[in-house]
C-alpha cells in the first residue's frame, strides 16, 4: 500500500488561476487608464479648464454629406484659418471687421532665403550686411502641402469655469492659438508618447507635438522678453512689416514640414495692415481704405457648391484624388444653392438672415479668383496630386481677360459697412443659412499684381 502524502501546509495556485487573476485586474484598471491616462496633461487640455474650444467638430460640420441645392443661395459653411495655409476652422458665425473674418490669416509661415544657402542655423542677425542679404519669404502648401494637415484650435476665455491652481499662470481673459502637428521622438521617448497618445485619443490617436499661441497682439515688454523681432516678410510681391515669433517654433515643426531654411512665424500688426486695390472699392466708395491682413490678395473669399461640383464633373475619375473637396479652394464663405458660376457676375452682395433685415453683412465682390496649384493638395493627407484640378481650371475656367491662361474659382470680396467714421462701429456678422441677396451685376477683368 502506497504512503499518504502529507497535507500541503502553502496554498497551491496552478497556472491557470495565475491567468485568471491576471485578466481580472487587467480588465478592472483598463475603463480607469481610459478615463484617468496616467500622463502630463498637455497644453490644450489646460486650455480647456478655463477656456472655450471655437469651431465645429468634424462630426457636426455643415460640408458632411455635401450636395448641390437648387434653391435660392445661402450660407452653407463658414470658415477661418488663423494660421495662413494650415488647417482652417469651420464656423457657424463670425464676426466680419474690414480685415475679414474675425481671427483669419493672423500668422503666417515664413522662411529666410538669400544668395547663399541659409540654413536652419544659421544666424540672420550677425552684422547688418548679412541681415541685408537676408530676406524672408512667406511660405504655402504650394511649396510645403504638410501644412494642410497642422491643425490649428482657438480657444477663447470660458468665465464660467474656474481655472485649477497648476493653470492659472494661463490668464481667463486672453485667447489662445494652439499648433498640432504629428510627431514621434526616436528610442524610448518615441513609445512613450505614443502610448500616452492613444491612453488620450484612442487607438488610432498618433503622438502630437503642440505649439501655443497667444492671439492678442504682443505688448513691446512681452516682444523684449520672448525675443521676438519685427522684420520684413515678402508677401507675394508685396514687402510689409510683421512682428517674427519663430522663438515660439520647435525645430521639429521645420523638420516635419521638410522646409532646409530657416523658419519664422510673422504675426500681422493690426496698425500696418496692408491697403488693397486692383478692384477693390476705392476710399470714397467704400467709406474706408480697405485692408487685408496675411490673406493672398483681398479680405474674405467666396465659393460657390456648384461651381466646385461642376468642375469636378469635367474631371471625372482621377487616381489619387476621389473627389474635389470645396476645402481645397480654402474660402472663408461657402455657398449653396447659385447655379455654377453665377458668382462669375456677382459686383455686390448682401447676407441676410431670413425675416430680419437689422443682421445682414454687404460686400462688394471685388474680383474673380485666380487659381494657383494650391487646390491639388488634400487638405487631410497633404497629398499634393501632380495634376488636378490645376489642369481642368485652365482647360475649362481660363474665363478672365485680365488672368490669361490661369484658372479661375471663386470671388474675393471686401466688406463694406453702414458706419465708417467710428472704426469701432465697422463690423458685421455672418451667420450659417443666412440668404443671398445679389444687389449688382457686371464684369470683372482681374488687374495683376
Amino acid at each position: 500500500m502506497d504512503p499518504i502524502p502529507p497535507p500541503s501546509s502553502g496554498l497551491s495556485i496552478d497556472a491557470s488561476g495565475i491567468f485568471l487573476v491576471l485578466i481580472t485586474i487587467l480588465v478592472f484598471f483598463i475603463p480607469i487608464l481610459i478615463l484617468f491616462p496616467p500622463v502630463i496633461p498637455s497644453q490644450s487640455e489646460a486650455l480647456a479648464q478655463t477656456h472655450i474650444k471655437i469651431g465645429l467638430d468634424r462630426s457636426k460640420s455643415n460640408l458632411k454629406d455635401l450636395k448641390t441645392r437648387t434653391t435660392n443661395p445661402t450660407i452653407e459653411s463658414l470658415w477661418i484659418y488663423p494660421v495662413k495655409s494650415c488647417a482652417g476652422i469651420e464656423l457657424s458665425r463670425s464676426k466680419v471687421v474690414p480685415q475679414g473674418l474675425e481671427f483669419d490669416r493672423l500668422f503666417t509661415f515664413a522662411q529666410l532665403k538669400s544668395p547663399f544657402p541659409a540654413t536652419a542655423s544659421s544666424d540672420a542677425k550677425e552684422g547688418e550686411q548679412e541681415k541685408g542679404e537676408h530676406t524672408w519669404h512667406f511660405i504655402t502648401q504650394r511649396q510645403f502641402p504638410l501644412l494642410a494637415t497642422v491643425k490649428v484650435e482657438l480657444y477663447v476665455p470660458d468665465a464660467t469655469r474656474k481655472p485649477r491652481p497648476q493653470d492659472e499662470d494661463l490668464a481667463p481673459t486672453e485667447s489662445f492659438i494652439i499648433l498640432r502637428f504629428p510627431w514621434r521622438e526616436r528610442g524610448f521617448a518615441g513609445v512613450l508618447s505614443t502610448l500616452a497618445a492613444k491612453l488620450r485619443g484612442g487607438l488610432r490617436a498618433r503622438s502630437e507635438k503642440e505649439v501655443l499661441l497667444p492671439v492678442a497682439f504682443p505688448s513691446e515688454e512681452e516682444i523684449k522678453e520672448r525675443w521676438y523681432d519685427w522684420e520684413k516678410v515678402t508677401i507675394w510681391k508685396e514687402v510689409v512689416e510683421a512682428l517674427n515669433m519663430g522663438e515660439e517654433l520647435p525645430e521639429e515643426l521645420r523638420l516635419y514640414l521638410g522646409v532646409s531654411n530657416k523658419l519664422g512665424l510673422f504675426r500681422v500688426c493690426p496698425e500696418k495692415l496692408r491697403e488693397v486695390g486692383r478692384g477693390a472699392p476705392r476710399r470714397e466708395e467704400a467709406g474706408y481704405q480697405p485692408v487685408t491682413g496675411f490673406q493672398d490678395a483681398f479680405p474674405v473669399h467666396l465659393i460657390n457648391v456648384g461651381s466646385v461640383e461642376d468642375l469636378e464633373g469635367k474631371i471625372g475619375a482621377v487616381e489619387g484624388m476621389e473627389r474635389l473637396d470645396v476645402r481645397r479652394f480654402r474660402p472663408n464663405i461657402i455657398v449653396n444653392g447659385a447655379k455654377a458660376y453665377d458668382e462669375d457676375e456677382w459686383k455686390a452682395v448682401k447676407l441676410r438672415s431670413s425675416g430680419k433685415a437689422e443682421e445682414a453683412a454687404e460686400f462688394h465682390v471685388s474680383c474673380r479668383t485666380v487659381r494657383c496649384k494650391m487646390p491639388n493638395v488634400d487638405q487631410d493627407s497633404g497629398f499634393r496630386h501632380p495634376i488636378e484640378p490645376d489642369r481642368s481650371l485652365r482647360k475649362y475656367r481660363e474665363v478672365d481677360e485680365g488672368a490669361r491662361y490661369m484658372g479661375c474659382m471663386g470671388m474675393q470680396m471686401t466688406p463694406l459697412f453702414e458706419k465708417t467714421d467710428d472704426p469701432e462701429a465697422m463690423e458685421s456678422w455672418v451667420e450659417v443659412g443666412m440668404e443671398v441677396e445679389v444687389l449688382e451685376r457686371g464684369s470683372h477683368r482681374y488687374v495683376k499684381q
